[in-house]
């Protein structure tokens, strides 16, 4: 890591130097103060993000110092020697949560800089990958202790807590995603009827001439969804509308078979007035 950080100090070194002007070409510039400005935020940028590697840097020599007094320590015995090693993989973890944070900040520094370098990029790239290794030999370190019998009780308390922590979290999520979804669906959901007089009388739909005004039967409709059944095909050559519904958001024209076919133009204006929908047919 530490050649990766040196070809870093390079690649920036490099990149200073190429975008800064010469002096002379400086002193006969009349946007001299302009430019002086320019070159002074890439080399605070720069210092940036040197000190972001430095610290990086410094993050992996600990850890692989961490990871050799876990090793020295396995081959010792009792309480001290389990009690170091559970403050060294506790260390480890800890300084690796805090190089992952470094590495995210270095990929921002990067896309917000001026500087661009692909050179750059792929270091980070690097970094990154060689967390994860790192990650994984912690994983496989953690294996080797429990086989031989070695618990890390604050670490698995912590665990413990956290997958607690994500199962309540999880389920508030999926209990406000279905409350969400439920809503929608009584949002975007009506109900539609079509039938001769006698069926809607039948079905207490029609009363005295008047709609929906009695405990009708909410089973005879049909339910359909709003934003998806915009087509009611009525299977008669005499259909009138018995609700009230914005006459600019539907069609009432004939099909092929003389038999008339609602078409709904404008769904949110159609059901805006009722989410029931009554039609009489002969």
């Amino acid at each position: 890591m530490k050649k990766l950080v040196v070809f870093a100090v390079c690649v920036l070194a490099m990149v200073s130097c190429n975008e800064k002007p010469s002096k002379v070409e400086l002193a006969g510039n009349p946007k001299v103060d302009s430019l002086n400005q320019i070159i002074a935020q890439k080399d605070n940028e720069i210092n940036d993000m040197l000190s972001t590697f430095s610290e990086i840097e410094e993050g992996f020599r600990q850890i692989s110092e961490a990871e050799n007094r876990v090793a020295v320590a396995q081959q010792g015995e009792g309480a001290n020697s389990k009690q170091r090693i559970r403050e060294n993989i506790q260390f480890i973890q800890t300084t690796m949560k805090q190089n992952k944070e470094l590495i995210n900040k270095l990929k921002q520094q990067l896309r917000e800089s001026s500087v661009k370098s692909d050179a750059l990029r792929k270091l980070v790239e690097s970094m990154s990958q060689q967390l994860e290794e790192s990650e994984k030999q912690m994983l496989a370190l953690r294996e080797q202790l429990d086989e031989k019998d070695v618990q890390i009780m604050e670490l698995d308390e912590q665990v413990a807590n956290l997958n607690t922590d994500v199962k309540e979290l999880t389920t508030e999520t999926n209990q406000r995603a279905e409350t969400i979804s439920q809503q929608d669906k009584q949002l975007h959901t009506a109900w539609f009827v079509f039938g001769t007089k006698d069926e809607l009388k039948e079905q207490q739909i029609l009363v005295d001439g008047k709609v929906l005004q009695s405990s009708f039967n909410k089973e005879y409709f049909t339910k359909i969804d709003i934003r998806v059944d915009k087509e009611i095909k009525l299977y008669s050559s005499s259909a009138k509308m018995l609700t009230a519904h914005p006459s600019s958001s539907y069609t009432l024209q004939r099909d092929a078979n003389k038999q008339y076919v609602l078409r709904i133009t404008d769904p949110m204006l159609f059901w805006s007035t009722s989410k029931y929908l009554v039609v009489l047919v002969k």
